[in-house]
């Protein structure tokens, strides 16, 4: 009899032990979701400089204002990785270039045109939870880009320009708002860190003429918009 009840007390404390693991567990699968949706609309400000052979002077690109998609996979309550996917159109132009042999003046801007940049990049990212309600939820984040350049259209000025396509990298920080159980507030600022090799076709002006240049682009990506979680 005595071994019965030591049986029964024993299958008992093993049972509520293992309801209590399945209910932990239950809560931390629901302490967070693993995917997050963002719609953001993202200024996109070039913080370039140049070095430009030939006719030297330096490099003008415009800023824009694009909408952008990001999505967010959770690991952990804490660690992500964020994809996010926008195009953007600038116009481009050299600054202060020397271009008296073609019988222009010593110091001109010169048209280039306008480019499309796809630039998808992937960042990981810490979360952190500073209020009790963790309705507020920063973050930091830093990773790689891979820009594409595309719809190249030279203008009217050279006959052509030619870009290449190039691996960055980039930093950020945001936070996330949470307005209810599901939707929230994003504001976020991204600095990437792009270098590309580029390559005027000027033969139009000047038989044979073609000018290189060097051109770090260097955007600063700052959006705001809304997000769900599922």
């Amino acid at each position: 009899m005595k071994k019965l009840i030591l049986s029964a007390i024993a299958l008992s404390l093993l049972s509520i032990t293992t309801a209590s693991a399945q209910t932990e567990k239950e809560d931390l699968s629901n302490d967070y979701s693993k995917w997050q949706i963002r719609l953001r609309g993202l200024a996109v400000v070039p913080d370039e400089n140049a070095s430009i052979g030939t006719i030297g002077g330096n490099s003008s690109i415009s800023s824009t204002f694009i909408p952008e998609l990001d999505f967010t996979y959770f690991f952990t309550k804490n660690f992500a990785a964020e994809l996010i996917l926008g195009t953007s159109k600038h116009d481009v132009s050299t600054t202060g270039s020397d271009i008296s042999a073609v019988g222009g003046p010593t110091k001109a801007n010169v048209d280039l045109g306008s480019v499309r940049l796809l630039p998808p990049t992937l960042t990981f990212q810490y979360h952190f939870y500073p209020l009790a309600d963790k309705d507020f939820k920063p973050y930091v984040g830093a990773g790689i880009n891979y820009t594409i350049f595309y719809d190249v259209k030279p203008g009217n000025t050279v006959k052509g320009v030619e870009y290449d396509n190039a691996l960055g990298y980039a930093f950020q920080l945001g936070f996330d708002y949470m307005i209810n159980d599901k939707f929230f507030f994003n504001m976020d600022a991204k600095k990437l860190f792009l270098n590309t090799d580029v390559k005027v076709d000027a033969s139009n002006l000047a038989a044979g003429l073609s000018i290189p240049a060097d051109v770090d682009i260097d955007p600063w990506l700052l959006g705001f918009g809304f997000g769900m979680k599922f």
